[in-house]
């Protein structure tokens, strides 16, 4: 608990208060809005898409697939598979937020949270993310565990008109 906090601490003097405009990327006015888009209704998902996280026997890391094309206002459902040694998380944002959260995961890296734009998952686990990207332009996803990243743990996702 006192790791949470003290993360929790840490990120709102980053932040400056960036978290009370509504997430990591600043808000849109909407509650739960983010620059990539907001989580969505299950039963308004056009389509499922199931990303493998694993390692390779070279070392690296990966996301299967690493890239996503997606349509504006579209609602996926994001299925997750690990199928690693490792725990791996899979978090969505804007790139600058990516790294900006990548740094912070470096200096706590027990820090836990619960965003709706992300999944940490244990070795064999499974989980979901429904999500509507709402708004077209270039985003990415990671692991930010640290080391993932850096072992290629990455990927595009580009949202279009």
């Amino acid at each position: 608990m006192k790791t949470t906090t003290a993360a929790l601490a840490a990120l709102l003097a980053l932040t400056g208060g960036a978290l009370a405009a509504g997430s990591h990327a600043g808000g849109h006015g909407e509650a739960g809005m983010m620059a990539i888009g907001k989580p969505g209704i299950a039963a308004d998902a056009s389509r499922t898409v199931t990303i493998t996280m694993m390692e390779r026997d070279d070392g690296g890391m990966v996301f299967e697939p690493a890239s996503l094309a997606v349509s504006e206002g579209e609602t996926l459902r994001l299925k997750f598979v690990n199928k690693g040694e490792l725990d791996h998380e899979f978090v969505m944002d804007v790139h600058d937020g990516i790294m900006e959260h990548k740094e912070l995961m470096e200096r706590f890296p027990e820090m836990e949270h619960d965003d709706p734009n992300s999944i940490r998952l244990a070795p064999g686990a499974t989980g979901e993310i429904v999500w509507t990207f709402a708004s077209a332009g270039d985003f990415g996803f990671a692991c930010l565990i640290p080391g993932h990243y850096d072992s290629g743990m990455k990927g595009d996702i580009s949202v279009r008109h």
